[in-house]
């Protein structure tokens, strides 16, 4: 109809020819868009070449580096490749060595040159400097107490770069389950409990772990926990603990002074059902606390910071001194604990991912097999392909995650980060096993970081919480949305 028209010599209305006004004013606000100097619709498809033209700035996505972050991560990617990464043999000697068990003065070496690089306590929040309850001195002390202050999506990108080796986390006090039990004292703790025991912990001097998996029970189900908390018959001043507990992620650590112990102090029925645990500190020298033996992880005991069973056998501790946000709080500390510290396992998963991909890709251009590098194969071409967009996926999940964690908060965020913890896991365990077939027998030897890598994001699964609760979480939303 519009050719017919036109054809006729028809117009379709008395001011069509007012159309060709809109179209240049259109045409000219486009390209100013795009970077042209404004002064004309260009008539030729050369006209707006040369001067007239200016490269458009790239619009942002809102998941990229802040400034701030951008200028860590440039300095974080020089220690990683100078300093890290090197020490990968000397640790993982020493983890086979009969001194494994203890620190390795590697270990501390780097750690000393993070805090002299200005790379320490990365993962303290934005709001740390409101939340500590001591009094910070001047100084390079007090500088290490109160890190750089980042959002979660800006920290995003740092935790990414120290997941490429499993060991690096330690060296900027930025390792689980650290940094979810100094978050718990920063919000949760006194000023005393602060100062007995963050500070320590945020100075790097002493390592903690977190006491509330339980083999008896099912524990992804925190109401489950079995563990007693009692007020003591003989002094109502102080608790009695007693419980089993493993998967104590540190407790071999001979570092590690305080355990974050979860346990009941109202029995059922006596209570509403998530209101019936606690939290309390306690010093891992009391008597009665048992480590009973480091748990393997596919061959793997992470020495020396190791995941061991604990016995809690008639523990005695302070109770004003100990009890964190008061009796019957800890399902709702241990909720909020879990979304920022489990975020970082997933962006730490990216980093993996990403180093897996890159040793696949080195492996597949340099490996000769019937006659011509692996890279020549289609198939290994797919492969390669579809590790980068499995990755890139979770890492876009993740990065949004984090954004909406600081944008909306722990609880309206909590789908974002459910799907994180989903598919941040897969997506590594893909990427690390393609990139072990990629290499054959050489991955799944510690000459490569592969299996250790692997055994690491495979247990996350589990240790993230199970995919099973998460999807959950995300099908009840799904279902809750489309009532709407």
């Amino acid at each position: 109809g519009v050719r017919a028209r036109a054809a006729a010599g028809n117009a379709s209305a008395a001011n069509a020819h007012a159309a060709g006004t809109l179209v240049e004013t259109l045409a000219t606000r486009a390209l100013s868009v795009a970077g042209c100097v404004p002064g004309g619709v260009p008539r030729g498809v050369g006209a707006s070449v040369g001067k007239t033209y200016a490269p458009p700035a790239l619009v942002s996505s809102g998941l990229e580096p802040s400034a701030r972050a951008a200028a860590l991560l440039q300095r974080l990617r020089g220690f990683m490749v100078e300093h890290a990464l090197p020490a990968e043999a000397a640790l993982e000697a020493h983890a086979a060595s009969d001194a494994r068990w203890s620190v390795s003065p590697e270990t501390e070496r780097l750690k000393a040159l993070a805090k002299r690089a200005g790379l320490w306590n990365l993962w303290l929040p934005a709001d740390s400097r409101e939340l500590l309850k001591v009094d910070v001195p001047a100084g390079a002390d007090g500088a290490l107490l109160q890190g750089p202050g980042l959002t979660n999506l800006e920290y995003a990108h740092l935790a990414a770069e120290m997941g490429q080796s499993v060991w690096a986390s330690e060296f900027f006090n930025c390792s689980a389950p650290d940094t979810g039990n100094m978050e718990v004292l920063l919000r949760y703790g006194t000023k005393t409990q602060q100062e007995e025991w963050l500070v320590p912990l945020l100075l790097g001097e002493i390592r903690s772990c977190f006491a509330m998996t339980e083999p008896a029970v099912a524990s992804s189900d925190a109401t489950n926990i079995a563990s007693s908390i009692v007020k003591d018959a003989t002094d109502q001043n102080r608790y009695v603990l007693n419980g089993r507990k493993w998967w104590t992620s540190g407790a071999c650590d001979p570092r590690c002074a305080l355990a974050i112990f979860m346990g009941k102090t109202a029995p059922d029925g006596a209570a509403p059902k998530h209101k019936q645990q606690s939290m309390v500190l306690v010093p891992m020298k009391s008597p009665g606390v048992r480590v009973l033996r480091p748990l393997s992880v596919f061959g793997y005991d992470d020495a020396p910071h190791g995941h061991a069973e604990v016995t809690f056998t008639d523990v005695r501790v302070d109770r004003s001194g100990s009890v964190l946000l008061g009796e019957g709080r800890g399902f709702e500390i241990a909720q909020g604990r879990l979304g920022p510290g489990r975020l970082h396992h997933c962006m730490r998963l990216i980093g993996m991912g990403e180093r897996a991909l890159r040793l696949a890709a080195r492996r597949a251009a340099d490996r000769v097999a019937f006659g011509k590098p692996l890279a020549a194969n289609g198939n290994v071409l797919q492969t390669l392909g579809v590790m980068r967009v499995t990755l890139d996926g979770a890492r876009l999940a993740t990065l949004e995650a984090a954004r909406r964690l600081d944008k909306e908060g722990n609880k309206t965020a909590k789908g974002a980060i459910a799907a994180c913890k989903v598919a941040a896991p897969k997506a590594a365990l893909f990427v690390i096993d393609a990139a072990i077939q990629l290499h054959g027998g050489l991955g799944v030897c510690d000459d490569q970081p592969l299996a250790r890598m692997f055994a690491g994001a495979r247990t996350l699964r589990l240790a993230d919480g199970p995919d099973e609760v998460h999807l959950e979480t995300i099908a009840k939303m799904e279902l809750r949305r489309a009532k709407l």
